[in-house]
């Protein structure tokens, strides 16, 4: 028997699930290279900070000054002027006195101070700002101890009054990009899996096909080999089949023999 030839080409339709798929695995992986390097790695480090009791010490604003950028339009750029403001607060898993800032980015920006105001164009709407902070700390905060966050190996003499970064910004980081690559997973193996399945069957339709055909075909064989011995048979017992005047012509008229008178 002949071998019998499927298909395994793949229609528009499967070709671009196929296409989809793994372009939802290139971009969970993208991404997770992403959001790892920018957000992942500062959660990490924010996660590792403990909580800790802290009470205000002193409030102390400087004379010194410092910078700031601010953004007045697309091509509208300038430099202002803020105030200093230095919480100093006494830790409790240390026991000792650190400056407060007020989150890790604004740690980064400027370690000196504690609170750096939304910079503005104006230095005195500036200065408002951060004389804002000094007044909550100096008569709302100064009698109580609240929550901070502080890291005793990045930074033993500075503590948060809150973390940028939370569990949630860490879930996100990971939950967004796996979705996406088992997704895109699941979409090319079910595109696989379906079109094996469609060759599967077609192979065994044809098998079926080819069966039958070749199975009528012996059968009408077997029939005709047996039912020619029982034709000429038939053909010769019959009377009239074999009788001479089957062989006449259809026109012939018998001649009758004329006796003789002697």
């Amino acid at each position: 028997m002949a071998k019998i030839r499927v298909s395994y080409e793949y229609s528009e339709a499967e070709d671009k699930s196929i296409r989809l798929g793994l372009f939802l695995i290139a971009c969970g992986i993208l991404s997770l290279f992403i959001l790892g390097f920018c957000w992942l790695s500062p959660t990490l480090q924010s996660l590792q900070s403990k909580p800790a009791n802290c009470t205000v010490v002193s409030v102390l604003r400087p004379e010194e000054m410092f910078e700031c950028i601010f953004t007045c339009g697309a091509d509208c750029k300038g430099t202002s002027l803020y105030p200093c403001l230095q919480i100093f607060v006494n830790n409790s898993e240390s026991n000792s006195v650190a400056l407060l800032h007020f989150d890790e980015q604004q740690l980064v920006l400027n370690p000196k101070c504690s609170y750096v105001p939304p910079c503005e164009r104006d230095n005195q709407k500036n200065r408002d700002n951060v004389l804002l902070w000094e007044d909550y700390f100096t008569k709302e905060v100064s009698s109580q101890s609240f929550t901070c966050f502080f890291n005793q190996q990045r930074r033993p003499d500075d503590v948060l009054w809150q973390r940028s970064h939370d569990t949630s910004v860490l879930l996100h980081c990971v939950l967004w990009p796996m979705v996406s690559l088992l997704l895109g997973t699941l979409i090319v193996l079910l595109t696989v899996c379906a079109r094996s399945l469609a060759v599967r069957a077609e192979a065994l339709q044809k098998r079926k096909c080819s069966y039958e055909v070749c199975q009528d075909l012996s059968i009408t064989t077997s029939d005709r080999r047996s039912n020619k011995p029982g034709d000429l048979l038939a053909m010769n017992s019959d009377p009239e089949l074999s009788s001479p005047s089957r062989t006449l012509p259809l026109f012939a008229v018998p001649v009758r023999r004329r006796d003789r008178e002697h």
